[in-house]
């Protein structure tokens, strides 16, 4: 399992957390934001997956 650091859409601020996942579309909490598809798109602005960094 990939590491629990959390991401941000560069195109809204979303931020991702891998201790919430994203339920409402099969990613149950606990899910790395590494083992995300790569069709995996923003659930706020459905920005691609590309768009989201890595949060220091």
């Amino acid at each position: 399992m990939g590491n629990m650091e959390k991401y941000r859409c560069t195109v809204c601020g979303y931020v991702y957390d891998p201790a919430r996942g994203d339920p409402d579309n099969g990613h149950p909490p606990g899910t790395a934001f590494e083992i995300l598809p790569e069709t995996w798109t923003c659930p706020e602005c459905g920005a691609p997956k590309s768009e989201f960094e890595k949060m220091v």
